[in-house]
Order: C-alpha cells, then structure tokens, then sequence
C-alpha cells in the first residue's frame, strides 16, 4: 500500500542530490572501465538514465517528474532534465 502523503521539500531536495550524485558516479564509472579501445574518440560516456536511489519512495520520484527536474525514461529509470533543454 502507498504512503498517501506529500513528499516534503526536504525530502525532494535530498532526493535530487541522491539522484545527481548516482548520475555522476554512473557516468564516471562507465567512462573509466578498461574495456574501451585505444582508438575511441575519448569522449563522454551516453549514460542517461538511471535507476533513482531506493531509499526514496516513488512519490518523491513522480514529484520530481511533476516539477520538472526529472523525466521519466521506462522501465523505472528516470534522467536529468537538463535547463538547456526547457
């Protein structure tokens, strides 16, 4: 059964730092694996979605889609939705 109440802004806040911070972590893991060829480009890993940390509720999730600040990508993987792109 879901929890009916609102998410609180500090949990949003805590949510979408724990959610940037596990993007960023993802990203640099991806980009210094040893497996990459010598002869690749060097750039940037295509990390763009992510499963969102499991200590948050999917509530805060949604909210965070609500706002704005995430997009929901399938399978229960959200990304960043960047200000460039708004």
């Amino acid at each position: 059964m879901s929890d009916p109440t609102p998410p609180t802004q500090k949990e949003l806040k805590d949510a979408f730092k724990a959610f940037k911070k596990r993007h960023k972590v993802t990203q640099l893991d991806e980009e210094s694996k040893l497996s990459q060829r010598p002869t690749t480009s060097g750039g940037s890993a295509a990390i763009v979605a992510i499963v969102p940390p499991d200590q948050f509720r999917k509530a805060v999730w949604d909210e965070l889609v609500k706002q704005g600040k995430l997009k929901k990508a399938g399978q229960g993987m959200y990304e960043l939705v960047e200000w460039w792109t708004l």
